[in-house]
């Protein structure tokens, strides 16, 4: 039996779909993103007689996580992979039209050139605690944006944004508690979460954040694998004598998990001794602040895996100059 390559271009509403044959021809089919379409797009791969499938799709925001969690239930193989890959690989590959028909064929022949590597899906626990983690930040981004109103708001309207602000307060308190809960009441989560809480500058919201994400050695082979999966590894670019850039973040991963961690790394380097030394020493050797910033998202999630990995709460000696 030869194995299948299937494209899926993920939108919020269909899935195109392009089954990549044997012989490289392509096969397409077009289905609603949710249950009845990943049920009509299995019918329709049993009637192609594909029976050894490679999946991959995109991760483009959340809508391929439900297609994703459906074919591996159904055993087959699955490969969540980074739009920039696509992208490069349609370059190198002198792509010049974009549909949704030609962006799910490249998928599925990246897919069967590269043969990119199997996704698993997080355990269930880590899925909710990763919904209500979003949910809380979307909470308080909209308490945000009312606060901003307000201060411009005419008098009409400043009741109705006061309700709402004090109604978003009320449901930030409920939605951290019951992302606590959540937490407590799994004996695997709540091992990690007292791990991490050792480390200063990680307090519940960050360790929440890290778990719902799956940064744990269960999910990723070392460190780096976790911060390049976060965008947070290091990106150089030089060429002969002339191009000497600037190293900066690659920014080619989790923009989510970036945005969450900034304000912990402000913390950790001005109201923690560890983050203070760590300041001083990148600061003496020529660093500007903004570079020191993200080398510290970077270090938290290294910290914060190597603490899990030994199963040892924060040791500051191990982070000394």
């Amino acid at each position: 039996m030869q194995r299948v390559h299937l494209g899926i271009d993920v939108a919020k509403n269909k899935l195109d779909c392009a089954l990549r044959l044997s012989s490289g021809k392509f096969r397409s089919k077009v289905v609603s993103n949710d249950v009845k379409g990943f049920s009509e797009l299995s019918e329709w791969l049993a009637k192609q007689h594909a029976m050894d499938v490679h999946v991959c799709m995109e991760a483009t925001g959340t809508y391929w996580e439900a297609v994703a969690e459906y074919f591996a239930h159904k055993n087959n193989v699955v490969s969540v992979v980074n739009p920039s890959q696509i992208k490069s690989f349609g370059a190198s590959c002198l792509v010049r039209t974009k549909t949704d028909e030609v962006d799910a064929q490249l998928i599925a022949r990246f897919c069967s050139e590269r043969n990119p590597e199997p996704w698993q899906a997080p355990p269930l626990n880590e899925q909710a605690l990763r919904a209500l983690v979003q949910h809380l930040d979307a909470l308080k981004t909209m308490r945000t944006q009312e606060s901003n109103r307000l201060e411009v708001a005419r008098d009409v309207v400043k009741i109705d944004i006061n309700d709402h602000i004090a109604w978003l307060d009320q449901q930030i308190r409920l939605m951290t508690q019951k992302i606590h809960d959540h937490i407590d009441h799994d004996p695997d989560l709540k091992n990690k979460r007292d791990l991490l809480i050792t480390i200063p500058g990680i307090a519940d919201g960050t360790a929440a954040l890290l778990l719902g994400f799956s940064i744990h050695p269960e999910r990723f082979d070392n460190a780096r694998q976790a911060t390049a999966f976060a965008g947070l590894d290091p990106r150089r670019h030089e060429s002969g004598t002339r191009v000497n850039g600037k190293p900066r973040i690659s920014k080619i991963g989790h923009s989510f998990l970036r945005k969450m961690l900034y304000m912990p790394a402000i913390a950790t380097l001005y109201k923690t001794d560890w983050g203070k030394l760590f300041f001083a020493r990148l600061k003496n050797n020529g660093k500007p602040p903004k570079l020191i910033i993200g080398a510290m998202m970077r270090k938290l999630i290294h910290v914060a895996f190597g603490v899990l990995k030994s199963g040892k709460g924060f040791d500051p000696a191990l982070h000394l100059p």
